[in-house]
């Protein structure tokens, strides 16, 4: 009879173990998450030329798609995918103010977050990390030919996730990039050094699966 008792109790144990188990389960988040955002990219620029004046680089508005991984709920790991156009021109310089044309950048950026009140709605984050930025189909304008050094850069952000129901946020966010380009222009006769250095400004929506 005490065995049989024993084994019982054993029994609701081993259920409400289980039971317990299955319940922490639903809490677990998955730890991927997307972001789908607009963005705004303002470049920084500062230039100098060998034949004097400014480099001046355009504004562009674009879709932007970023992949975070959480490896806790305080930190995650964000790849931001986007690509923009920009038109380019040269003003005051020996030959006067140039058509540079447009080229398209593209640079994945790899930053490591830390979030805020991560288990609140409202949820702020500052990253930190690196880009390489590859520049290509560039057009030289009223140029022969125009060249752009690809080339690694620093990235920083900050923002916030605003939960929207259980599923979606919206979210607001700001990142700093720090982007060089050797420009080689009909050959080599002319050459620049270009500091672009955006800031991109995005509003967007986000989901955790």
């Amino acid at each position: 009879m005490r065995i049989s008792n024993f084994v019982k109790v054993l029994t609701c144990a081993a259920a409400l173990q289980l039971g317990a188990g299955a319940a922490m389960a639903d809490d677990v988040k998955n730890p991927w998450q997307i972001r789908v955002r607009l963005i705004d990219v303002a470049p920084d620029e500062s230039s100098t030329t060998s034949i004097g004046g400014q480099a001046n680089v355009d504004s562009s508005l674009v879709p932007e798609l970023d992949i975070s991984y959480f490896w806790t709920e305080n930190w995650s790991t964000e790849l931001i995918l986007a690509t923009s156009k920009h038109n380019v021109t040269a003003t005051g310089t020996d030959l006067g103010d140039l058509d540079l044309g447009h080229t398209w950048a593209l640079p994945p950026t790899l930053l490591m977050q830390y979030h805020f009140n991560a288990e609140n709605s409202v949820r702020p984050y500052l990253g930190a990390g690196v880009n390489y930025t590859f520049f290509y189909s560039s057009d030289p304008g009223d140029l022969t030919s125009i060249n752009y050094d690809n080339g690694f850069g620093l990235a920083a952000q900050a923002g916030v996730d605003i939960d929207v129901n259980d599923d979606w946020f919206f979210n607001l966010d700001v990142k700093k990039l720090w982007l060089n380009t050797d420009v080689s222009i009909n050959g080599g006769a002319v050459t620049a050094d270009v500091d672009l250095d955006p800031w991109v400004f995005g509003i967007g929506f986000g989901r955790r699966f």
